[in-house]
């Protein structure tokens, strides 16, 4: 089976990826990250999620984006909540994270490299995040290219990096059935961006809001509890 670094952040869309890499052969390497975001939790979930769909490995790294903070979800700045149809807007909402996916896809390729693997699975999604420009195809067909030049693997190994983003085009409601068809036990998933200290979700931050409004267009009860 061939290897794959799957970028494992411990939400649905993420979670959903690993599901499929292992789905289509790969053997699954997660990596997840610790970057000064204010949902902790994540990682919890992540670990979990890693055990129950069998990765064969789970790497958690340290890397401190709060220092340079810009971002609702590394620094002070208030987490937008109940923002209804401007979530789909192009504008860059202040949940953005300075340079995140190219950080995270860095070292993910890092880790490939040493694993001697040539794909990259990482859980973007083009139609419910549009407003974030490390989401969108042109970038990964970009970083792609980058990593197939700026690399030993890619300059004198037999094949090229791919960079796998299964769920671009897929909306929140496909994405769940078809981690439900997988087997995906969506209850060990933390998606929202300002949860409880009891890791319950806020209800409506962004992340949530499309996550509920995914669950209701799927016709699926989400495991999650959220304030009356």
């Amino acid at each position: 089976m061939k290897k794959a670094v799957i970028l494992l952040s411990g939400g649905l869309d993420s979670t959903t990826c690993l599901a499929i890499a292992k789905k289509e052969g790969f053997t699954p390497f997660a990596l997840s990250f610790r970057y000064g975001q204010r949902n902790k939790i994540e990682i919890d979930a992540s670990r979990k999620i890693a055990n129950s769909l069998g990765a064969k490995d789970h790497l958690i790294s340290d890397i401190d984006l709060s220092l340079f903070g810009g971002s609702a979800l590394t620094d002070e700045i208030e987490v937008p909540k109940d923002r209804g149809d401007s979530i789909l807007s192009d504008e860059i909402p202040v949940t953005y994270v300075p340079a995140r996916n190219t950080i995270f896809l860095s070292f993910a390729l890092a880790y490939a490299e040493v694993l001697r693997a040539n794909d990259i699975f990482i859980g973007v999604n083009a139609l419910d995040y549009s407003g974030y420009p490390d989401c969108r195809p042109e970038y990964i067909a970009s970083f792609q290219s980058m990593a197939n030049i700026a690399t030993k693997s890619g300059v004198e190994g037999n094949n090229q990096f791919i960079i796998h983003t299964p769920l671009m085009e897929m909306n929140k409601a496909d994405i769940i059935k078809r981690g439900i068809k997988l087997g995906v036990d969506y209850g060990l998933t933390r998606s929202c961006y300002d949860p409880f200290e009891n890791a319950n979700p806020c209800g409506h931050c962004d992340a949530c809001t499309l996550r509920i409004k995914g669950f209701k267009e799927a016709n699926i009860t989400d495991p999650l509890t959220y304030p009356k």
